[in-house]
């Protein structure tokens, strides 16, 4: 089965818009994707209160790792959380698509 990381940009969202997102990102990407798949949950609702974006972000690319497939979502351009994920997707050589 296919292994998909999301990636999105997330400050500034509330956990609901964030969630509602990610449910629009996976219909998406089973429009483009023809094999099954699991989407990685890269969304870290549970993390303590006060928790540094870049611990996060370290999480993310742990899990990132594990992946076949990086989706990055609109906007991801402009989020440096996002960019440093689609940098080292790039640069480990994970498939990757792109929205616009």
């Amino acid at each position: 089965m296919l292994k998909v990381f999301i990636s999105q940009p997330m400050n500034g969202k509330t956990g609901k818009e964030i969630k509602e997102e990610r449910l629009r990102i996976i219909s998406k990407i089973s429009e483009k994707v023809s094999e099954p798949f699991e989407v990685i949950d890269s969304y870290f609702e549970s993390s303590p209160h006060g928790t540094k974006p870049l611990w996060l972000l370290g999480k993310s690319i742990e899990l990132l790792s594990t992946a076949d497939l990086a989706y990055f979502s609109k906007g991801w351009e402009n989020a440096r959380g996002c960019n440093i994920e689609y940098i080292c997707a790039v640069s480990y050589l994970i498939e990757t698509i792109i929205t616009e």
